[in-house]
């Protein structure tokens, strides 16, 4: 009965990779997309031959690779969940754990897990490629590595550290590093060696570990920095400051395989002697995982509607982006209002609903000094028709955080625009060489020289609309909305559509001058068609406020000439009060109006 009781463990980490494959495929789908759209993976030798130019590069190549697969949600994290489940057989292996406490191995399982969950807005700052696997591959392979030492007779285990650090070092970098330490430590919890070879063991590891890096900087990665030689593989959390709380984990997980190599051939072996004891300490250590998971996995709700807003944009569904936009349970981000008002746009009714949902300016919850450009900057210029700016940040950023499918894709996507067709070419072909960017890739071969497929086609087509910007290329400061909305309200055009854009911007700035003549064109181009409601409510507002045009002959709805009287009325009943205060009294009932956002949507922080 008792040796029975080995069943449970297995039967607890088969349920936990259960509960964790669930949770991070219902909960993550949106991030695990975004994370394989900013990975790039080519099956050409040439890219193979990229990521060998310095230590871990081996890593990185499958790391890549890998990530691919988060494309389908469920694929990618079966294949995740594998690849740690084999870890922690692997590590049982090669410290002869019992199987009574097979659960133990289930912390470096966690805290990998922690380390891709808690990444939030990271995902678009990290420079290291493959992020996601680098860590579980590389101690995987290092464990494995560990394993072959112990089950070596003595004579031959310093050469084989010898021949791991040369190895290990240039395909795994740190993690290369840290599995000859571990040979150097195990070497003392193994029986029958003498302590002259216990000594040479350890002695050579130390010397390997400091020398092997030096001669592989010396001879062959001369373009890897020598201050990071000892850190090959290793995350680098630093954009406008050192972020040291990110590196918790992979310092605990160094801990944790320390602790198991010291510690080899201390656990008992045989049957559970005190079932209860026992049975104890495993619903102990679960809930500690469990809590600690739960507790430190990035849960920041703004951040995940942008990502499921940001797909939908992907997928030029712009019903959906309203739908996420439509139950905000908190005061979104100007990423999000921007999609929004996008969205808006794209269906016609943006003159008409853009104050009905949510206002706001949040900032981001992270320690990153975060910039709209880093996280959907691109594809609002896109959107906009601001192709040089779209294109201008994806080079950018493809230079300073390594190329990836999503900045090829709009990359492509511009080129197409600007009919540089050799350029989109270029780009198109790299793309096929992807496992699943692949047939994206062909379908816009079929646009190549051919204007009046682009003009057709529903994604394309009212970029044409919105070609009446000069042709140029300066500084935004990394302000998008701002650059944006000024850039706009300087646009002469006679496309209807586009003056819509002109418009709404007016409003934006709040300028009363800047509006009329606006207003007036657009008017003038919209000839016979109804106003929307919020440029009406803007009209009737600046009109009441200056009395420099005469608005008595304009045709407002009723209800707008009623709400702003209303508004007004209520104004003076709250006099005295700070706009704080005045907000959540007047937003039931003026929340949808362009005379809310008027009076009591202030100095938001833009980014």
């Amino acid at each position: 009965m008792k040796n029975k009781l080995n069943i449970i463990p297995v039967a607890l980490v088969a349920i936990a990779f259960c509960v964790i494959a669930w949770c991070m495929a219902k909960y993550e789908a949106d991030y695990l997309w975004k994370v394989q759209e900013l990975n790039l993976f080519l099956n050409t030798e040439l890219f193979f031959k990229q990521q060998m130019v310095v230590p871990g590069g081996m890593l990185t190549y499958l790391g890549t690779f890998f990530t691919d697969f988060f494309y389908h949600t469920w694929l990618g994290v079966v294949i995740l969940c594998v690849w740690w489940a084999v870890l922690l057989s692997i590590s049982a292996l090669a410290f002869k754990v019992p199987l009574k406490w097979l659960t133990i191995l289930l912390i470096p399982v966690a805290l990998l897990l922690l380390s891709d969950m808690d990444l939030g807005y990271w995902i678009y700052y990290l420079k290291l490629r493959g992020y996601f696997y680098v860590a579980t591959v590389g101690l995987t392979v290092g464990v494995a590595s560990v394993w072959g030492f112990r089950c070596l007779p003595n004579m031959m285990r310093p050469a084989y550290i010898l021949l791991c650090a040369g190895v290990l070092y240039p395909l795994m970098g740190f993690y290369g590093l840290f599995s000859v330490v571990l040979m150097g430590i195990l070497t003392w919890r193994l029986k029958l060696m003498s302590v002259k070879m216990r000594l040479l063991n350890t002695v050579l590891a130390l010397l390997l570990v400091i020398i092997v890096p030096l001669i592989c900087y010396q001879q062959c990665y001369y373009q890897t920095s020598s201050e990071t030689l000892y850190y090959a593989a290793l995350p680098l959390f630093e954009v406008s400051e050192f972020c040291a709380s990110y590196y918790l984990p992979f310092a605990l997980l160094v801990v944790f395989y320390v602790v198991m190599a010291a510690s080899y051939g201390l656990w008992r072996e045989g049957p559970i002697r005190k079932p209860i004891v026992w049975g104890l300490s495993q619903c102990l250590l679960l809930a500690v995982l469990s809590y600690g998971v739960y507790t430190f996995w990035y849960k920041d709700y703004n951040f995940h509607k942008e990502l499921a807003m940001d797909r939908a944009m992907e997928n030029n569904d712009w019903n959906a982006i309203l739908k996420e936009a439509a139950d905000l349970q908190d005061e979104p981000t100007r990423s999000i209002v921007m999609m929004k008002n996008l969205a808006l746009f794209r269906l016609g009714r943006l003159g008409d609903e853009a104050f009905h949902y949510r206002q706001g300016a949040k900032a981001s919850n992270t320690p990153i000094d975060i910039r709209m450009t880093q996280v959907i900057g691109r594809d609002i210029y896109y959107h906009y028709g601001q192709l040089n700016y779209c294109h201008r940040w994806c080079l950018e950023d493809g230079v300073e955080y390594g190329w990836r499918a999503v900045y090829l894709k709009y990359m492509t996507r511009c080129s197409l625009m600007d009919e540089e067709y050799d350029v989109a070419a270029k780009y198109i072909n790299i793309l096929k060489h992807t496992r699943y960017h692949k047939a994206w890739a062909e379908k816009q071969e079929q646009f190549l020289h051919h204007r009046d497929k682009m003009q057709a086609d529903a994604e394309y087509a009212p970029l044409f609309h919105l070609r009446d910007f000069k042709d140029q290329l300066g500084s935004d400061n990394g302000l998008v909305e701002y650059f944006l909305m000024h850039l706009l309200v300087n646009v002469d055009t006679e496309d209807p559509l586009m003056q819509e854009l002109v418009l709404f911007a007016a409003l934006w700035t709040k300028d009363i001058a800047t509006f009329w003549p606006r207003f007036t064109k657009y008017a003038i181009l919209h000839t016979g068609q109804p106003m929307p409601r919020h440029y009406q409510e803007a009209a009737f507002l600046y009109g009441n406020l200056e009395h420099n045009v005469d608005i008595s002959k304009m045709p407002f709805d009723p209800q707008v000439v009623k709400d702003y009287q209303d508004f007004m009325a209520l104004a003076q009943r709250c006099a005295g009060m700070t706009e704080a205060q005045m907000r959540p009294v007047f937003y039931p009932k003026f929340g949808h109006t362009f005379y809310y956002d008027y009076f009591l949507i202030r100095n938001q922080k833009l980014y």
